[in-house]
């Protein structure tokens, strides 16, 4: 379980955490606003608290974080690219 992995990271660190986790072959539970990290990493998605922040059922997402963004147009805040 990953809890915000890559903040207080610099650059060449996050690149070398996200090459290091994409050669893990169990399964990972992470928490992240690293746009980066969750397009290379992510293959599902758990949403928590939905568009309004209040639902109190989870909804689970097949897919990577590209497919769920393309999905349901919620993007993880920060910076736009």
């Amino acid at each position: 379980m990953l809890d915000e992995p890559t903040n207080h990271l610099d650059l060449a660190t996050k690149e070398m955490l996200l090459d290091s986790l994409k050669d893990f072959d169990g399964t990972m539970l992470f928490v992240s606003h690293d746009r980066e990290f969750l397009r290379g990493l992510s293959n599902r998605v758990l949403e928590l608290g939905g568009e309004s922040g209040t639902d109190p059922q989870p909804h689970a997402y097949p897919g990577s974080y590209v497919e769920y963004v393309e999905r349901t147009g919620h993007e993880a805040p920060g910076v736009h690219r």
